[in-house]
């Protein structure tokens, strides 16, 4: 992972306090983990609640929490008073969703003016062992209007 230097000294509270206002990762009861800069990880708990008919996590509660890791991961390198979106991301599924928890890590590969390129890997982890079920490549771009005015 490339060596960035944040714009924002308080990114990793910038963060937390983006990642505590959203209501979807609340829901699915999602916690961030490691945020450095370039880098950020959110993990998932198993609940049936987020599951598909045979029981593994359903593919969107992966792209969820790799989405919003790839955003953060991003995020962490946002010049202070701005916020990012994404503008596109695809996903291979590689493995079933198949365990007791989802650990999504993101990295920045390119941070522009505008844009960010990241990618993010989804693990699924069972009785010990560590699968990646997922690999995602995402651009995300800057946004310097306040949430809630459109792009």
């Amino acid at each position: 992972m490339a060596d960035f230097e944040p714009r924002n000294p308080d990114y990793a509270e910038a963060v937390r306090q983006s990642f505590a206002r959203q209501g979807v990762m609340a829901t699915i009861g999602a916690r961030l983990g490691d945020i450095r800069p370039g880098y950020c990880e959110i993990h998932l708990p198993f609940d049936d609640g987020l599951t598909q008919q045979d029981g593994y996590f359903h593919g969107a509660m992966i792209c969820a929490i790799g989405d919003s890791a790839a955003g953060y991961a991003a995020f962490t390198l946002a010049p202070p008073e701005s916020r990012v979106l994404t503008v596109e991301y695809k996903i291979n599924f590689m493995a079933p969703g198949d365990g007791e928890r989802l650990v999504a890590r993101a990295q920045v590969i390119k941070a522009g003016r505008t844009l960010a390129v990241c990618e993010s890997d989804v693990f699924v982890f069972k009785g010990g062992a560590e699968t990646r079920c997922a690999a995602s490549l995402q651009t995300l771009i800057y946004i310097n209007s306040p949430p809630g005015d459109a792009a």
